[in-house]
């Protein structure tokens, strides 16, 4: 989090922290100029659980994400680490617990390893290169002429989409909080490279606390428990097998996203196919 004066209060002489954070919410609503942002949200992340959250644009999914580290401060019920009320954290020490991963990736105009580093200035170079291998950089960076050396511009200038999203996701991997919140920011990559990513976190960070939105269905399938949000509210949940064998709203955008992706395949083979039937 960038240090600027921030527009919630800040519980500055406090010392509270923890390293396996528990998480509650109670009741939880959000109301922005006279209108429902949440309603209701009841959700228990104790340490080290994966929770996927999904739904159309507008629903909450990005709003509630950033109750949880007061970017916004909910209007009505409760979120607690511990049983302590998160307003009860200083905001450092709240913020500290989250390895977070913004929608809109925000990179400075300075190396990719200052920018991967930046939780961390004293860079060792080690720990950089393992984040970036994590998270499916390495292999871009390394075919840069200067490789971590290489100076981008501010948010990224100079670099994919796509780049842009596996060096900010390196930065929250080389910080190695005990959450890891990732705010649909892998869409940009292709499904085989988020799938690739999504299994180094299980493998490497299996202790972690996870909590990934997403408005491609297949990046939360792994997930402890799936949340479809609808208008600020938790409209369905439970696990993937849970939510299919529901037949509701989940299981039909997972069905029809499904049919889209096997369409795109094919159509690709078949572009191949004609190339090579016309060559």
């Amino acid at each position: 989090f960038i240090e600027k004066e921030s527009e919630v209060p800040d519980n500055k002489k406090s010392d509270l922290h923890c390293n396996t954070p528990n998480i509650e919410l109670k009741d939880v609503n959000l109301e922005i100029d006279g209108q429902e942002i949440l309603k209701n949200i009841n959700l228990s992340i104790p340490y080290g659980k994966k929770i996927g959250i999904v739904g159309e644009t507008g629903s909450g999914k990005s709003v509630l994400l950033k109750t949880l580290v007061r970017i916004r401060d909910i209007t009505g019920g409760s979120i607690t680490i511990d049983g302590h009320d998160i307003k009860e954290f200083s905001l450092e020490n709240l913020r500290n617990m989250y390895s977070y991963v913004f929608q809109d990736v925000f990179l400075f105009s300075n190396t990719i390893e200052s920018n991967i580093a930046f939780s961390r200035p004293d860079i060792n170079e080690r720990m950089v290169t393992e984040a970036a291998t994590h998270a499916q950089a390495n292999k871009f960076i390394d075919a840069l002429a200067d490789r971590y050396k290489t100076i981008i511009g501010e948010r990224g200038l100079g670099i994919s989409g796509g780049q842009k999203q596996r060096v900010s996701i390196a930065r929250a991997f080389h910080k190695n909080a005990p959450i890891f919140v990732l705010d649909d920011s892998t869409s940009a990559l292709d499904v085989n490279t988020e799938r690739i990513l999504l299994e180094e976190i299980r493998k490497n960070f299996s202790e972690k606390t996870l909590i990934i939105t997403a408005h491609r269905f297949s990046s939360v399938v792994d997930c402890d428990e799936i949340l479809y949000m609808k208008d600020g509210e938790i409209a369905e949940r439970g696990s993937f097998e849970e939510l299919m064998a529901l037949g509701g709203s989940f299981a039909h955008v997972y069905n029809v996203q499904v049919e889209q992706q096997a369409s795109a395949i094919n159509y690709d083979n078949f572009e191949e196919e004609g190339d090579e039937n016309h060559s």
